[in-house]
């Protein structure tokens, strides 16, 4: 069946494609981000492998997100210019190369390398996966379709805390993350398969600087960003180090932040479809994400409270990224979806990019206590940010 002009056959076979299209575009979210989650749930045995110290650990996130939020805006661009269909096949095959030669290696100078060719992946990410829910869903399952597909992030979080992380005491983690490159490939020929063909290339003026609703989100997600990036690189470390998790039990951590992230994803967006309501819920979220950095500070005392906390984090700041791509493609300007998503996923991966390395500095000098505050911080922060716009949209609504 053939997709053209947004819309989706009737009947049968096209909820069929709409299911068949979400799969793929949620796959292709989880792979945009594999490498990281698996050298996150991973990381112990990376540690005394290769002999990588924690702030180094950080470091791969620093360097993975900051190509991908230099190369946001250029990909943005690039969609909306070559089509959703030749961009997610594009990405899922680098993902798979980038997967293949983390395997391969020998220490943190190549490990960091391979990071950074895996953040074209992200760049392409969210404006692919946007365009073709605007290229091919119909308008009153869209929000449903990307809070699905913005969970595969969290999928990915839970392949690689629980099937993954398992397979790497029989397989070895190298042969965990080969298994990862191997389904990457399955997806992109799957990807081949499902998509409709881009329609002819046509020129797209170019958006650089974020203005309006585009901006504000892109500053909230900064700050958003900061804080989950720090909770994924590290809580399966500090669950081993500092609560006397074993590996196991860390991996579950990080699977219980995926699947609360997963559900969270799914039901916030379906609530911002609602007239109204999706201007205040990036704040509720950060706000929300505050009481979960809280309690991961206060589990260096009370241990129990960490897996409240991953929860937490997964319902409230994980979910917050799935709302903001709601808002983008509700406004965004005819053409322009690629780019838009785009800045503002440049701004949450530049949080990416900066979050890890402070947390790691604490980390090191024994205060991952005060790295937690640091992450409260950071969704006070967002909070803020996410409120005022909040209130001048509704001033503005209200004047119209």
């Amino acid at each position: 069946m053939r997709v053209e002009s947004g819309a989706v056959a009737a009947g049968a076979d096209g909820w069929r494609a709409t299911g068949a299209v979400t799969g793929l575009l949620t796959c292709a979210m989880a792979f945009s981000m594999l490498q990281l989650f698996l050298i996150g749930a991973l990381g112990p045995r990376i540690v005394d492998e290769l002999g990588v110290s924690p702030a180094a650990l950080g470091l791969t996130t620093t360097v993975g997100f900051g190509v991908a939020a230099v190369l946001s805006p250029v990909g943005g661009r690039v969609v909306d210019r070559l089509g959703p269909r030749r961009c997610l096949v594009a990405l899922l095959v680098v993902s798979a190369l980038a997967l293949a030669l983390i395997e391969s290696a020998p220490g943190a100078g190549l490990l960091l390398g391979t990071v950074a060719l895996g953040g074209l992946p992200q760049a392409l990410a969210n404006p692919a996966t946007n365009k073709a829910i605007l290229a091919g869903v119909p308008a009153a399952r869209r929000e449903a379709v990307t809070g699905m597909k913005q969970s595969g992030v969290q999928l990915g979080a839970f392949a690689a805390g629980l099937p993954l992380a398992a397979l790497a005491p029989v397989a070895g983690w190298r042969g965990a993350v080969w298994t990862a490159a191997g389904v990457a490939l399955l997806a992109a020929v799957w990807a081949v398969r499902v998509l409709p063909v881009d329609p002819p290339m046509e020129p797209v003026p170019a958006v650089w600087v974020p203005r309006g609703m585009v901006a504000w989100l892109a500053s909230f997600s900064v700050l958003l960003g900061g804080g989950i990036a720090s909770v994924n690189t590290y809580l399966a470390l500090y669950g081993t180090e500092r609560l006397g998790l074993g590996f196991t039990a860390a991996g579950v951590l990080v699977e219980v932040l995926g699947v609360a992230g997963v559900v969270g994803r799914m039901g916030w967006s379906r609530v911002a479809a609602r007239p109204g309501r999706s201007r205040w819920l990036p704040g509720v979220l950060a706000v929300g994400a505050v009481g979960a950095a809280l309690l991961l500070a206060l589990s260096a005392s009370a241990t129990p409270l960490v897996w409240v906390a991953a929860g937490g984090m997964g319902v409230f700041a994980v979910s917050a990224n799935a709302v903001s791509m709601v808002l983008v493609m509700q406004r965004a300007a005819p053409g322009r979806a690629g780019q838009d998503s785009a800045l503002v996923s440049a701004g949450f991966f530049a949080g990416f990019a900066v979050g890890p390395p402070l947390f790691g500095a604490l980390a090191d000098a024994g205060h991952n206590g005060s790295g937690w505050l640091l992450v409260a911080g950071e969704f006070t922060g967002a909070s803020v940010v996410a409120v005022v716009w909040a209130v001048h949209e509704a001033r503005s609504a209200g004047r119209a």
